[in-house]
């Protein structure tokens, strides 16, 4: 009895003993995706990425050898929510590597505390706060442990500026045009108000006072009478797609005559389908280099991490999957850096986003825009281009079918590259 009883004991800590191994053998990364808050409309198809993406990096050997574990939680567009969730990833017992982060309100509350602990953020959100690692420009507070794949919301809004400009002046229209910021009364639609506003003077618009509406959708026709009165000729949505939809209807109803200007969770392809005819002509930035199954070698890459959550390939992905393949990707290979220079800790990971210029991740080609992180500047790209949605008929049906008949498009109109100005740097 006694012999069985010790065989037992040593059973058992064999047990414990390898399931610690095997926790210790894993790369640990937190993950934030709304699936059900304000932004889920958005949010769901880049949060599906993310975890697809790594799923597909354990499928084919994980990371030096190691799985990857992602914790990914649903926190519904909730600050608190966060910052509960990141007590968990920063606790010393089950520090994290990581973090593929989302909202502008819960990444800007946590800059402090990932840069005490060591953990970079990968987030959904691209506020120019977060690009300055130092805090030498003085406009935002450092940010070292801050990073987003793609232009800042500031940049794009830039560019959009600039293009629009353009656009006056070709239609040889007088005087001068009027631009309108719109969107909630929230850090992530007013992240580049400043800086458009001052954009738009310094281009010769007049800057009318910005219009509120909601992040979620609902009845806008006051504000879309209050567009009309006003007289603007181009407005920033600064909402994710889903309200801007009610907004574009409502604003073609009131029949105000305003080229939007969407920030990059403002429009897409699902939300061309739902808007309809109200959604044609919307100028908006792209962060990839194509769309779902355009003409690139890496398209192949996204079709195969895809299958992961449909394996039928039938599913069509709107412009925030093919984007959250890239963002995970990228942080992939910072963590495969860290792990082959002295292990996957926060610290290597950051030094691992700055061991490459014009960084395409592996097997990506042709559909992620080259990035460059360093030290001093967190503004991966300042290229950006833009886009427009054509729509061409009734958008009821799948939306494979609509857009492989052209009912829906989106068509390339401008690459606008921005200088790399200092003083620009977190703002």
């Amino acid at each position: 009895m006694k012999t069985k009883s010790l065989l037992s004991t040593a059973s058992l800590a064999l047990v414990i003993a390898a399931f610690s191994a095997s926790a210790q053998a894993q790369i640990a990364i937190g993950h934030l995706a709304d699936y059900s808050g304000g932004t889920s409309d958005v949010g769901t198809p880049y949060g599906q990425a993310v975890a697809d993406t790594f799923a597909w990096v354990n499928k084919n050997g994980g990371i030096g050898g190691k799985q990857v574990s992602v914790d990914t939680n649903d926190y519904s567009y909730q600050v608190p929510k966060a910052i509960a969730l990141y007590k968990k990833w920063s606790a010393p017992d089950s520090k994290v590597a990581a973090i593929m982060g989302w909202g502008t309100a819960d990444t800007e509350a946590l800059t402090g505390f990932l840069a005490q602990d060591k953990i970079p953020d990968l987030s959904g959100s691209y506020a120019a706060a977060l690009t300055d690692p130092e805090g030498t420009s003085g406009k935002a507070k450092p940010a070292p442990y801050n990073f987003f794949y793609g232009p800042s919301y500031s940049d794009s809004l830039r560019a959009m500026l600039i293009w629009a400009a353009e656009d006056w002046k070709a239609k040889g229209k007088p005087g001068k045009p009027k631009f309108v910021h719109m969107g909630a009364n929230h850090p992530y639609p007013n992240a580049p108000k400043a800086a458009g506003e001052a954009m738009a003077q310094e281009l010769g618009f007049e800057v009318l006072p910005p219009l509120v509406f909601a992040l979620a959708p609902g009845d806008y026709s006051a504000q879309c009478l209050s567009l009309k009165s006003s007289g603007a000729n181009y407005a920033y949505l600064g909402n994710t797609a889903a309200s801007n939809i009610s907004v574009m209807k409502a604003c073609k109803t009131a029949g105000a005559e305003v080229q939007f200007l969407g920030n990059v969770w403002g429009m897409d392809e699902n939300a061309a389908k739902t808007a309809g005819d109200a959604a044609d002509g919307v100028i908006f930035p792209l962060r990839t280099a194509v769309s779902w199954g355009g003409d690139a070698p890496g398209m192949k890459t996204v079709m195969e991490i895809s299958k992961i959550s449909d394996p039928t390939g039938k599913v069509y992905r709107p412009v925030h999957y093919v984007a959250g393949v890239c963002s995970a990707l990228y942080m992939k290979e910072a963590l495969d850096w860290a792990a082959k220079n002295g292990g996957a800790t926060g610290d290597n990971v950051v030094k691992g986003f700055y061991q490459k210029k014009d960084w395409v991740p592996a097997g990506m080609e042709g559909v992620c825009a080259p990035s460059t992180w360093t030290d001093k500047d967190h503004r991966g790209t300042l290229k950006v281009e833009l886009y427009r949605t054509k729509i061409s008929g009734a958008t009821d049906g799948d939306l494979n079918d609509l857009m492989a008949k052209g009912t829906i498009k989106l068509e390339k109109v401008k690459t606008v590259e921005l200088p790399r100005k200092p003083e620009l740097l977190g703002w």
